[in-house]
């Protein structure tokens, strides 16, 4: 499976929230594993969600109309 980035969420806990949402709806979906590092837990740094290329479209969807994400400003 080829991995794209669909988008990069404010921080991990927004990213999360969009990976768990897209996972629900079928969509294989994970977070960057550099942008989730953090020796203290649960970074407040961008981090960006992959999607499987195939469904890159359908997911951008999702996104867009389940979370309310604009896309040109993710």
């Amino acid at each position: 499976m080829n991995w794209v980035t669909l988008a990069t969420a404010p921080d991990q806990i927004v990213a999360e929230m969009w990976r768990e949402m897209l996972v629900a709806e079928g969509v294989p979906a994970a977070l960057r594993p550099g942008d989730t590092t953090s020796f203290l837990g649960v970074t407040l740094l961008p981090c960006r969600v992959l999607v499987a290329d195939k469904e890159l479209a359908r997911a951008k969807e999702l996104l867009e109309d389940q979370m309310g994400v604009d896309l040109d400003e993710a």
